[in-house]
């Protein structure tokens, strides 16, 4: 039997001097232990984002004819009946059934998934299944045709529950992709570094054992404890895109804040079908998606046919006569630079108007709170954060954000409230503007940390048009008429702030520290 090594090197040392170095030991192994916790949690939340991900292309003309804004909406008549308008996905269709070429999709949510459904909840429409028959149909009859799906590894429960939705998809020669979350940073460094250094290798990629409520529905499932491991990273690939040829060798796609999921079918949503070369950065970061998560396929690009040629780009008079617009997609923290950075330019006269599912990020709040004290008038719709897939929420971060906004601004900042009854008020868009022009942006990043700050991947667009323009008028509309009920009789889309307005210190706190440190779903 072998001495022990300390109690060999401890031998003539003092009792006291003993325990002393063993106490150092201890402590400083210890002390290791947390420098190796504190710099993976710093390197997993700062590390450079894999290549071609964060985009932040130039501007671009593009004709008012080749763009169109997308509305979603949901509301309730005087008998509690819901009353549904959609336009996003009928696009999303549409799209896929003018591609002869390639298509291109990128969904979060793409599943069936659901809690019971109940008496008051609005219909649900069955947009996987609309989604993954499309695309199998448009693959049978073109099967040239370069399909490529990404998706989030949410839809199959990290690989514990597989999804019959992206095996019928595999089935029908379709490439599908699960995003590799891994290779992206970490929200919420207190977790991560307990994940990346000892659960992820312990749970693997599988079930992890015995069988566990699916994460989206709560119903059993073969997820497992690896799935639910993963889950808590709280982090995902958010975007919600379609890009395919129009058919004659040009670009057309739509980028939106709607998902392909039975349970979000009824959710308000806004989104924005745009044809052209404008599209063609965020195509190029599609395929970076792709790649870093191990796709190594091809996407042949066709030039237009000799007999078809594709107009040439708006023209800059074009744009200052107001018969074309300015736009430009943008990623991840471009989005959050591209927002602070336009309402910081803002002056007294100016306005903005939200409509937002989220807004807890600080460096927007902050920015709206300087523009405010400018002078400039705002407006937020905001969901109240009540409903969740039949659950009810706590409203975080929302309410005690619309509170500090209204209070620190004397009540300059006005907010309402989207009423909802059983879904929610999905949209993510902000429109600054004046007498003159109009600049807003749409798409899949929710106003928090996790989507501006180079965590989740996030797609948006970005567009400046004159305020006489068709794009302009029909956003300012939709807003108009939601702010003001401007609604047939018996229906009522916002509430007055103090419907859920929360002065409460405690849940205010509450929200700041779990923006902060990322522990949150938001």
């Amino acid at each position: 039997m072998s001495a022990d090594p300390l109690a060999t090197h401890d031998a003539g040392r003092s009792p006291a001097t003993r325990r002393a170095r063993r106490l150092w030991l201890r402590r400083a192994g210890l002390a290791a232990l947390l420098a190796i916790w504190a710099g993976t949690g710093i390197w997993q939340t700062s590390k450079p984002l894999p290549a071609g991900v964060r985009i932040e292309p130039p501007w671009q003309n593009v004709r008012s004819g080749d763009l169109r804004l997308l509305i979603d909406t949901t509301t309730a008549d005087g008998y509690g009946r819901a009353v549904l308008s959609q336009e996003i996905f009928d696009n999303v269709l549409a799209v896929i059934d003018q591609a002869r070429e390639f298509l291109v999709l990128d969904f979060f949510l793409f599943n069936d998934k659901s809690p019971v459904m109940s008496a008051t909840d609005p219909p649900r429409r069955e947009l996987s299944r609309e989604l993954r028959d499309a695309l199998v149909r448009r693959k049978k009859a073109h099967p040239d045709l370069e399909i490529l799906f990404i998706t989030d590894p949410i839809n199959d429960a990290y690989g514990g529950d597989p999804s019959p939705q992206l095996a019928a998809l595999r089935e029908a020669g379709i490439d599908v992709v699960r995003t590799d979350l891994d290779r992206l940073r970490d929200s919420n460094p207190i977790y991560s570094a307990l994940w990346r250094l000892g659960v992820r290798w312990w749970a693997g990629s599988g079930s992890g054992g015995d069988a566990l409520p699916d994460p989206l529905d709560g119903r059993p499932s073969r997820a497992g404890f690896a799935s639910w491991a993963r889950l808590l990273n709280f982090k995902a690939n958010h975007r919600k895109v379609v890009i395919g040829d129009d058919g004659h060798g040009g670009l057309t796609g739509v980028i939106a804040s709607a998902n392909p999921h039975d349970a979000s079918s009824a959710h308000s949503n806004a989104g924005l079908r745009l044809t052209g070369p404008v599209l063609e950065p965020l195509l190029a970061s599609e395929l970076a998606i792709a790649r870093f998560s191990g796709w190594r396929g091809q996407l042949a690009r066709v030039m237009p046919p000799p007999e078809r040629p594709r107009p040439p780009p708006a023209s800059e008079a074009e744009f200052a006569a107001g018969t074309a617009v300015r736009a430009r997609v943008l990623t991840e923290g471009s989005i959050r630079k591209a927002i602070v950075g336009r309402i910081d330019a803002t002056v007294e006269g100016d306005a903005i108007d939200a409509a937002l599912f989220y807004l807890a990020d600080r460096p927007v709040v902050e920015s709206l709170l300087r523009a405010s004290g400018r002078g400039v008038a705002i407006r937020l719709i905001l969901d109240p954060g009540k409903d969740a897939f039949g659950r009810a929420k706590s409203g975080l971060p929302n309410r005690p954000v619309a509170t500090e906004l209204a209070a620190s601004s004397d009540g300059a900042i006005k907010v309402r409230w989207y009423r909802t009854h059983g879904e929610q008020f999905h949209t993510k868009l902000l429109a600054v503007y004046d007498s003159e022009r109009l600049w807003f942006t749409l798409g899949s990043a929710n106003f928090t940390r996790r989507n501006l700050a180079d965590y989740n991947l996030e797609a948006n667009v970005a567009v400046e048009a004159a305020r006489t323009s068709a794009v302009s008028v029909a956003l300012l509309r939709w807003f108009d008429t939601l702010w003001a009920n401007r609604a047939p009789a018996g229906i009522e889309y916002t509430a007055d702030f103090g419907v859920y307005a929360d002065p409460a210190q405690s849940r205010y706190w509450l929200y700041r520290v779990m923006e902060a440190s990322g522990l949150s779903t938001f």
